[in-house]
Parts: structure tokens; C-alpha cells; sequence
């Protein structure tokens, strides 16, 4: 039996703003990008969440829920050297630390010796170290798995620790709301309430063959998450799939002809980014007026611009009417051109 953590930094680039300027703590903070230029919120503290202000939303709606919102462009450099610090940190407890990002991590300590090998005492020594020399909280949810404790390190944030044990794994998946699982989006939780599934114990009454049926890969994936299982292993080194770049415009766009105009402003980056890796496939993405979003993508061993063009213009299609906000292109890499990154960095980030 695995002993998992999985910490959780607590609005992380915020609480690193207000360490770092204490008059702002206990105003409503947001870092991302200009509401003039399209930007939108990467995080924000507590005080702006009270006004229903989250991350991915637009600049300009968050300011319109809260005009006295303090908007700033954040340090990315600065949020990237204290991360490496927490992992510091981490790497004192286990050397099986897997990062997802600058803010979270998976350790497994199923044989780490502090503690007497007991993982909530690991955990509560972590969150207490962060504080104590950063200054910042974290969250912790320990589990015998990466998807359980992930779930748990939710259920008392902020600045809290949530221990689930093997014996109570059962009543616990039992009641979990379907919309709470890795995977299950806005438009995916309402596929499963068309269906009459809204907690993890209906998922036994429809069955896994059914749920394969419908969902395909995912429904099996849903079918033993749904019982708690996952066997991944904590992995140390991630590993890049695809390489991409991304654009938000500064106005909608309407024509498909204009998409592929920022299509062409985007390729050369790509070029760069991709540094001549094989590849398997491409991808375009369209973000329309409304924020929901479209992916196109087709198999192919080079990157075609001309398929890229026709891509978009195929994808555009599917706008009716809307305008667009985003054009992004992506590749897929060949498995032997996968490469080992680390957890922190994403490709194509535009602020």
C-alpha cells in the first residue's frame, strides 16, 4: 500500500505578492494579464475569490465584479525560485517528488524513515517548513494514490491537511461527487447528470462496459476511479507530449481568413520551439467570444503549414457566428522525441 502526498501551494503567485508586499494581504489581489489587451486572471487571492473572481477568467470581468481589484502582471521569475525552494524542501522527506506544476506536487513516502514512516506527520512537517522559512501556506491531502490525495489535499484548503486512510477509502469514494474527479469538466459533469450519475456510487449501477460505451478510454478511467483505484506511480521526471503556442487577441477576430493571418504570425515560434523534433501529429485551437473552445487536430510526420491553414480554416467552421479570442497551433511529439521537462514550464503561456 502506497503512502501519497499531494501539496498544494494555497494561491500561490498571490500569497507570494502579498509576502512580499504585506499591504496588499488582506485586499482583493489578482495577477495575470491586462483587461485592455485581453488578458486574464492566472490566480488571485481569497479576498478576490469572495467576489466570485477565479483564475482562467477574463481581466475585464474580474474587474467588473471588482472595480477596487488590485490587477498586477506578477514575477514569474520570483514565483519560479521560491517553488524551487519548496521542492528544496520536498526532496528532504522523499526523493520520489513528481511536480505538476510551480505549486503542486506528488511525493510518494510509502518508505521514507522520518516519522516513524507516518505520512500525516511527513505532511504536517512539510506545510510547517513552508511556513515557517517562506513564509506561505500549503495544503496537503495524504492517500494510499496520486488521485485520492489530490481529492483530499481540496477538501481543507486553505492552509489545511486531510488524511485518508486505506479503511475509509470506501465510504469516502461512496459519496465523492462525480464533478469533483481529474477529468470531468463543466460539459462532461453534465453528460453524466443527463444520465442520472452524480456521485462515484452510481458509476457501479451503470457498469464499466456501459460507461466504455459512452464515454470510450475515459468511461473505463471513470470506472475505476470511480472504486478509488488508480495504480500510477509517482513519476520523477514529467515528460513533454506536445510543444504548442498560443495567442489572445486583443479584439475578436470574425473572418477565418484573419485566423490563419495569426496563424502565420505563430508558426515561426513554433518552428523555433519544436527545433526540428519528429512529430506525429498537429493541432489547431479556437477560443471564441463566449470562452468555450475547439481543438482540430490531424495525424502527420512534418509540420505543414498549408494543413495548419486548412486546419483553421475547418475548425472556423465551427465558430457560427461567434467571434474569436484565441488562436493556438500545437504538435504532438513522437515518443522517442518526448522530453523529460520539469513540471513548472508551460509552452505557450500568453498572459
Amino acid at each position: 500500500m502506497r503512502k501519497i502526498i499531494h501539496v498544494d501551494m494555497d494561491c500561490f503567485f498571490a500569497a507570494v505578492e502579498m509576502r512580499d508586499h504585506p499591504e496588499w494581504r488582506d485586499i482583493p489581489l489578482a495577477i495575470g494579464g491586462s483587461a485592455s489587451r485581453r488578458g486574464v486572471i492566472a490566480t488571485c487571492n481569497y479576498p478576490a475569490r469572495a467576489y466570485g473572481i477565479r483564475s482562467a477568467m477574463a481581466s475585464h470581468q474580474a474587474l467588473q465584479r471588482c472595480p477596487q481589484l488590485l490587477l498586477i502582471p506578477g514575477n514569474m521569475a520570483e514565483y519560479k525560485a521560491v517553488s524551487q525552494q519548496i521542492r528544496e524542501i520536498f526532496h528532504r522527506y522523499t526523493e520520489l517528488v513528481e511536480p505538476l506544476s510551480l505549486d503542486e506536487a506528488y511525493l510518494d513516502v510509502s518508505d521514507s524513515p522520518w516519522f516513524g514512516g507516518s505520512a500525516t506527520l511527513i505532511a504536517e512537517d512539510i506545510r510547517r517548513a513552508i511556513n515557517d522559512e517562506l513564509q506561505l501556506t500549503a495544503s496537503a491531502g495524504v492517500a494510499p494514490n496520486k488521485f485520492l490525495a489530490k481529492i483530499a489535499s481540496e477538501e481543507n484548503k486553505p492552509d489545511g491537511l486531510f488524511v485518508l486512510p486505506p479503511a475509509a477509502v470506501a465510504d469516502f469514494v461512496r459519496q465523492l461527487p462525480l464533478a469533483k474527479l481529474p477529468g470531468v469538466g463543466r460539459k462532461t459533469a453534465e453528460k453524466l447528470s443527463a444520465l442520472g450519475l452524480e456521485h462515484c456510487s452510481q458509476l457501479l449501477e451503470i457498469g464499466e462496459a456501459e460507461l466504455a460505451r459512452r464515454f470510450g478510454k475515459f468511461g473505463r478511467l471513470l470506472w475505476q476511479r470511480g472504486q478509488g483505484i488508480d495504480e500510477r506511480e509517482v513519476q520523477t521526471e514529467r515528460v513533454r507530449k506536445s510543444v504548442g503556442v498560443e495567442t489572445t487577441l486583443v479584439t475578436d477576430i470574425h473572418q477565418p481568413e484573419q485566423g490563419v493571418q495569426v496563424l502565420l504570425r505563430l508558426w515561426p515560434e513554433l518552428i523555433r520551439r519544436l527545433a526540428g523534433r519528429a512529430i506525429k501529429g498537429m493541432c489547431i485551437k479556437l477560443k471564441f467570444e463566449d470562452f468555450t473552445q475547439t481543438t482540430l487536430s490531424r495525424r502527420c510526420e512534418l509540420p505543414q503549414q498549408a494543413l495548419a491553414e486548412r486546419l483553421c480554416v475547418e475548425a472556423w467552421e465551427r465558430a457560427r457566428g461567434r467571434g474569436v479570442r484565441l488562436v493556438g497551433v500545437s504538435v504532438e511529439l513522437c515518443h522517442e522525441e518526448q522530453e523529460r521537462q520539469d513540471g513548472g514550464e508551460q509552452l505557450g503561456f500568453d498572459w
